[in-house]
């Protein structure tokens, strides 16, 4: 089960940080560049139709990993053990793109137009920052880069 569960979410990573990687070295260049609003706005409806499935997976995989690896939930903000420091680094990684989801969703892409291109981009740099994160830190559960 293990080995299944585990597949599914690098797949679900590679959705999510593939799709912020596209967006924000593809997408967001030429949308700037042409001052179009309607770039991103395309793309986002497009993505959040795999997107957002791809970070409930990741969510929920993620979970059902930690809890193998570190089964007191109590531990995985303690620091104490490298197993549960790189559990707290997720953990801390995912409140950090839940909360940037979320203010965008609600804040940035309902109001999204030629002159918030700008501040929409100092949103999906970090985003696509910590989705690359997100693999580094979980790919050093196998490497130990963070032990």
């Amino acid at each position: 089960m293990h080995d299944v569960v585990l597949l599914l979410h690098l797949l679900a990573a590679t959705v999510w940080t593939g799709g912020h990687l596209v967006l924000a070295l593809s997408v967001l260049p030429r949308a700037i560049s042409r001052k179009s609003a309607a770039d991103l706005l395309g793309f986002e409806a497009v993505y959040e139709r795999v997107g957002m499935p791809a970070l409930v997976i990741l969510v929920a995989t993620g979970i059902w990993l930690a809890y193998g690896l570190v089964p007191d939930v109590g531990q995985w903000f303690a620091f104490t053990d490298p197993v549960a420091r790189l559990v707290g680094a997720k953990l801390i990684l995912l409140l950090l793109t839940l909360a940037l989801a979320i203010h965008a969703r609600l804040r940035l892409v309902p109001k999204l137009t030629e002159a918030s291109l700008v501040p929409m981009a100092w949103h999906i740099i970090p985003v696509t920052v910590i989705s690359v994160l997100f693999v580094v830190v979980g790919l050093s559960f196998r490497t130990g880069w963070f032990y």
